[in-house]
């Protein structure tokens, strides 16, 4: 597997990732009305963070209220942009080559989890269309297997409406972000076997739609949240 030691301490924040993140929380307070749940379900070590995808705002909602950065992917030509290259880098992006992309993400997200980041991944691989969860692509199962760490789902409620496909302009509506309760290693290795990956999926799944569903019910103000932690 690959080198850690040349990887960053995922418990130290440099300076450009607090910077941002700080200049964020400001803006989603504000403009968002962000509120975050269940963050208790985060563990201290590595941690495979499932979320469903609602926008390009997705990534920076999942992480402005954590103490630990959460790692992305990203396609390497984006690297290569002056500035924006240089920011990837400090926020604890991995930068991925299209020619390699299958191999080089795995080796790469396993070095991470292993070390005790957060990665974050979208497995509906693309933005909804209508603001709900689609069908899960099975790219993730062979990263956990192999990571052996926990399943967080997320939930992700209002960043549809915020920013909608085809949208620039961010539209200041209520967002709500739910951290589920984690999904062990034993039940990963359990049902990730061949044999069941389409009842792990199915779990998966529905544990993502639980955790949106809590999310819209908290954004619509169904669920008082002084009864939920």
């Amino acid at each position: 597997m690959t080198d850690t030691e040349t990887l960053p301490n995922p418990n130290r924040r440099n300076c450009v990732w607090r910077f941002i993140q700080i200049l964020f929380q400001i803006f989603c307070a504000t403009w968002l009305r962000l509120r975050v749940r269940g963050k208790e379900h985060l563990p201290k070590e590595g941690a495979l963070l499932l979320a469903n995808h609602q926008s390009f705002l997705d990534p920076l909602l999942i992480g402005v209220h954590l103490q630990r950065p959460v790692s992305y992917l990203a396609r390497d030509s984006l690297f290569r942009i002056p500035v924006i290259g240089w920011i990837l880098k400090k926020t604890y992006v991995m930068s991925i080559r299209r020619e390699s992309a299958g191999t080089e993400s795995l080796r790469k997200s396993i070095a991470r989890l292993e070390h005790g980041f957060y990665v974050g991944m979208f497995p509906e691989g693309t933005r909804s269309a209508d603001g709900e969860i689609g069908e899960l692509k099975p790219g993730f199962v062979a990263l956990i297997r192999r990571a052996k760490v926990p399943i967080i789902p997320v939930g992700i409620a209002g960043a549809f409406e915020a920013l909608p496909r085809k949208s620039l302009w961010i539209r200041p509506v209520k967002v709500r972000v739910v951290f589920g309760e984690p999904i062990s290693v034993e039940t990963i290795q359990e049902l990730s076997e061949k044999g069941r990956r389409d009842e792990f999926l199915k779990l998966v799944h529905q544990r993502l739609i639980d955790c949106h569903h809590e999310a819209v019910e908290w954004r619509t103000d169904k669920v008082d949240p002084a009864t939920k932690s």
